[in-house]
């Protein structure tokens, strides 16, 4: 199969600072790709030096750099609190975000552009394992509606660009996230950093309880970041949804956003006692019953991203694992006393 990308194409990753960012970057030079000597180019621009909310500039950015190959990994992201304190934050910079990307750079000449989702976008009941098909077909969970309304925008933003246009916009929909370079802010951090925080601070303080929100019986899928940016440069490189032997849905019709999953599914009850267990934290686990769970279960099926040809190498515990490690090495390089909780 013929790459639908080269190694001479110029890369603009928005939001290239975020853990999915770093890891794009760190995976797309393991496979020779932004590389001078091959003709390559890797842009990226911090938040001060382009405010992506702002149409003009990102217009006027992408008028004179030119990229040919777009990942859309930017976005305002968080977990519950965050998402029911700021639904109006949610819904408006992601909108804006996406729209002055995606316009800009089929406006400027981008080859191939990856535009990435979450698997909030799906109703709150869909029938599980979760196909592509069960977009919009019931309404969302509540606790974190206004973010997913955003991202259902861009997926659909990028299809029918692609349909009205024929500009190559395509989509991945991960699972839920973890890796190196996660979010560890305590009202914005999703629940497997939250946990990795609650228990190295309780663990490094002698703390005898550690209160997680909810009953801890939802079920959750985890993705590696790495197998997530695996992922994406898989798809940019293989999946022309407009080939006949692309993956189609129920009716057989082209597809224009995928599932990525890992196919793992844990309990947070089970995720606490894992990260306990390698955390090395001896004390009591309490549940807070007055804090909401979301959405009890949202599993993907994967099985079109699989048909061509990517899969998950990492498991969970494999992953929690190098993931504590890491941490726990950091830490201890850059603090020798309690001043490092005020920096994780």
């Amino acid at each position: 199969m013929t790459n639908l990308i080269s190694k001479n194409d110029s890369f603009f990753i928005a939001g290239h600072n975020g853990m999915v960012g770093k890891s794009l970057i760190k995976t797309l030079k393991e496979k020779g790709y932004c590389d001078k000597l091959n003709g390559g180019h890797l842009f990226t621009q911090s938040r001060s030096e382009l405010d992506l909310t702002s149409y003009e500039k990102v217009y006027s950015w992408f008028n004179h750099n030119k990229p040919k190959i777009v990942i859309i990994a930017a976005a305002k992201v968080g977990g519950i609190l965050a998402n029911y304190k700021y639904p109006y934050d949610f819904i408006s910079e992601n909108l804006k975000i996406q729209q002055n990307l995606i316009e800009s750079a089929w406006l400027n000449g981008t080859k191939r552009l990856l535009f990435l989702g979450s698997s909030c976008i799906y109703p709150k009941f869909s029938n599980l394992p979760i196909k592509e098909e069960e977009l919009l077909t019931s309404s969302l969970e509540k606790t974190n509606e206004s973010y997913a309304i955003a991202k259902i925008s861009g997926i659909k933003l990028c299809e029918a660009i692609r349909v009205q246009h024929k500009f190559d916009a395509i989509s991945l929909m991960p699972t839920n996230l973890y890796g190196p370079g996660d979010n560890y802010d305590s009202d914005n951090s999703h629940v497997l950093a939250a946990l990795l925080k609650k228990f190295i601070i309780a663990r490094r303080n002698n703390i005898p309880k550690v209160c997680c929100w909810g009953s801890g019986k939802p079920l959750r899928e985890f993705l590696h970041v790495n197998d997530l940016a695996k992922a994406c440069i898989h798809v940019l490189e293989k999946w022309n949804p407009d080939d006949p032997q692309s993956p189609k849905d129920k009716k057989g019709n082209n597809l224009y956003y995928l599932n990525v999953g890992s196919g793992e599914e844990v309990s947070i009850k089970k995720l606490a006692k894992l990260i306990a267990k390698y955390t090395k934290y001896k004390g009591e686990i309490i549940w807070d019953n007055t804090k909401p769970d979301g959405t009890f279960r949202k599993n993907l099926d994967f099985s079109r991203i699989k048909s061509l040809g990517w899969q998950p190498s990492l498991s969970l515990e494999q992953g929690i694992k190098n993931l504590i490690n890491e941490i726990e090495e950091s830490l201890n390089k850059k603090y020798n006393s309690s001043d490092f909780l005020k920096n994780f």
